[in-house]
C-alpha cells in the first residue's frame, strides 16, 4: 500500500483544490490520510463516503495563532506547533506515509519531511505564474525592501527573469513581502518556508500547459528538475461521484431555484458576479456595482458574500425583478459557470474562479483586489486575451458605473475575440484532464510516489 499524507492550509480557497486532487490519486488506488480540523471536516465527508477504505483523516485542532505582523503569517506559524503530535503519529503508525503533500504556504513541512525520511510535494493553490513572482519576491525582498526605502507605492517593478518579463506596480505585488524586516523571526520563518519549496522533491500545479506553459517551464529551470506536474484544471466531473453541487460546502440558495431561473434565459444573456470567499465589498463598490447593473440590459446572477447586513441598496431587487438573482453566502459557482445562459463572469480573478471560469467558456471581466490576482487578471486580458479589466485601482478602487455598464452588456455581444478565444481554452482544459497533458503529468506523479 502507498500511503500519501496531505496537508491543506485552512481556507476553501486552499483546502477545495487540494482536496479535488486527493480524489483524482484515491482514484488511483493510494492510501490518503488528511490532516484537517473540526471545522473543516465537512469539506472530506463526500470523499469520506465514496472511498471509506482508503481515505483517512487526522483530527487536530487549528493551533491558536499567536501576535504575528499578519494573520496569515500567524495562522502559517500557528501549523508548525503541529511538528510533534504529525512526527508521534507517523512513527506510531503500521504503515506510514511515504510522502507529504502540503499547501506552498506550509514550507516548514520540508523540513517536517526529511525529518521523516520521507517526500515533500509542495502544492500550489496559485497558477505558475503567481507563485513564480510570490517566489521571486520572498527570494529577494531583503534587496527589494533596501531598494524602495522612500516606499513609492506607484514605483514600477519588473521580472526580468520570468517569461514576458512582468511588470507591475509596488502596491500590486503581496502586501506581505512589505512587512519583511531582516531579522525579525515570525518573518524569517514565514520567508524561510517560502524559500523551502524551491528545495522540495516536487510542486503540482493545479493548471494546464496551454494556459500557462511557458511558466511551468520556468518553475523547473528555477527549481532545477523535472518534478513539476501540472495536473489541472482540478474540477470534479459534472457526471462524476463527487458533484460539484456538494464542493466548498452546502450553498445557501436551492441550486433547483436557481436552475429553474438560468433554464428560462437565452444562451450566453447572463453575467455572473462573485469575488470569492473572502472579499467583501466596500458601500461605495456595491453601490457603483449595482448602480451599473441597473443602468445596463444584463440578466445578472449576483453574489455578495454573508455577514449581518446587506451592502446592496434598499429597493434594487425590486427594480430588477426578473432579471437579477441575489445569492448571500455561499454560491453553487461551478452550476452556475457550466449553464448555458451565463456568458460572462465579474470576477476577483482568485486563481480557483479563474480557473473554473476559463474551463466553463465565460468571458471575464476582471477586477482584482490582491494576492496573486493582479498577475491572473494580466494573463486573461493581456496574454490570453480571454477577458477586459473592469477595475483595477487597488482593493479600495471604485468603478465608473456608466463605463462598468457598458462593459457588462459588451461582454455578451455575440462577437466579441474575447469569447472566441475563451471557448477554445475552455476546450484545451477539457481535452488536458480527459486526454492531454494534464493526464500525462498525473500519470507521471502517481507512478513517481508508487516508485517511492
Amino acid at each position: 500500500m502507498t500511503h500519501l499524507l496531505v496537508y491543506p492550509l485552512s481556507g476553501s480557497g486552499h483546502i477545495i483544490p487540494l482536496l479535488d486532487l486527493t480524489h483524482l490519486l484515491l482514484r488511483r488506488g493510494l492510501t490518503i490520510t488528511v490532516i484537517i480540523s473540526a471545522a473543516n471536516l465537512p469539506l472530506l465527508h463526500p470523499l469520506l463516503s465514496s472511498h471509506p477504505s482508503s481515505l483517512h483523516h487526522l483530527l487536530f485542532p487549528d493551533p491558536a495563532p499567536t501576535p504575528a505582523p499578519h494573520p496569515l503569517i500567524a495562522r502559517v506559524i500557528a501549523t508548525h506547533k503541529l511538528f510533534e503530535p504529525i512526527v508521534q503519529w507517523f512513527q506510531s503508525h503500521p504503515s506510514p506515509p511515504v510522502a507529504i503533500i502540503s499547501d506552498f504556504f506550509l514550507g516548514w513541512t520540508t523540513e517536517l519531511a526529511s525529518h521523516l525520511g520521507i517526500r515533500r510535494v509542495v502544492f500550489s493553490p496559485s497558477g505558475a505564474l503567481g507563485s513564480s513572482i510570490f517566489q521571486t519576491l520572498w527570494r529577494d525582498v531583503p534587496e527589494i525592501n533596501a531598494g524602495n526605502v522612500a516606499g513609492d507605492e506607484s514605483s514600477l517593478f519588473s521580472f526580468p527573469e520570468i517569461p514576458n518579463s512582468p511588470e507591475f506596480p509596488r502596491w500590486q505585488l503581496s502586501h506581505l513581502t512589505r512587512l519583511y524586516k531582516k531579522g525579525e523571526p515570525d518573518m524569517e520563518f514565514f520567508r524561510n518556508g517560502m524559500l523551502a519549496n524551491m528545495n522540495s522533491w516536487g510542486i503540482v500545479y493545479n493548471t494546464f500547459e496551454e494556459l500557462e506553459g511557458v511558466y511551468i517551464d520556468h518553475m523547473k529551470k528555477e527549481i532545477g528538475h523535472d518534478r513539476v506536474w501540472a495536473v489541472g484544471p482540478l474540477l470534479p466531473d459534472e457526471h462524476g461521484p463527487i458533484a460539484p453541487t456538494g464542493r466548498g460546502g452546502s450553498s445557501v440558495v436551492p441550486r433547483d431555484d436557481l436552475l429553474v431561473w438560468l433554464n428560462e434565459k437565452l444562451d450566453d444573456s447572463v453575467v455572473y458576479i462573485c469575488f470569492g470567499s473572502r472579499v467583501v465589498l466596500s458601500e461605495e463598490q456595491m453601490s457603483a456595482l449595482t448602480g451599473a447593473l441597473e443602468v445596463s440590459d444584463v440578466n445578472f446572477v449576483l453574489c455578495e458574500k454573508a455577514s449581518d447586513s446587506s451592502l446592496i441598496p434598499g429597493g434594487f431587487e425590486a427594480r430588477v425583478t426578473g432579471r437579477g438573482f441575489i445569492v448571500k453566502g455561499w454560491a453553487p459557482q461551478l452550476d452556475i459557470l457550466r449553464h448555458r445562459a451565463v456568458g460572462s463572469f465579474v470576477t476577483h480573478c482568485g486563481w480557483n474562479s479563474t480557473l473554473e471560469g476559463v474551463a466553463a467558456g465565460v468571458t471575464m471581466l476582471t477586477w482584482p483586489m490582491g494576492a496573486d490576482q493582479y498577475a491572473n487578471a494580466k494573463l486573461l486580458v493581456d496574454e490570453l486575451g480571454v477577458g477586459k479589466r473592469v477595475c483595477e485601482g487597488g482593493p479600495e478602487s471604485v468603478p465608473d458605473s456608466v463605463e462598468l455598464a457598458r462593459l457588462l452588456d459588451e461582454s455578451l455581444s455575440g462577437d466579441r475575440p474575447e469569447l472566441v478565444k475563451v471557448k477554445e481554452l475552455s476546450q484545451a482544459a477539457m481535452k488536458a484532464v480527459k486526454e492531454g497533458t494534464s493526464l500525462r503529468d498525473l500519470d507521471i506523479f502517481t507512478k513517481l510516489l508508487y516508485e517511492l
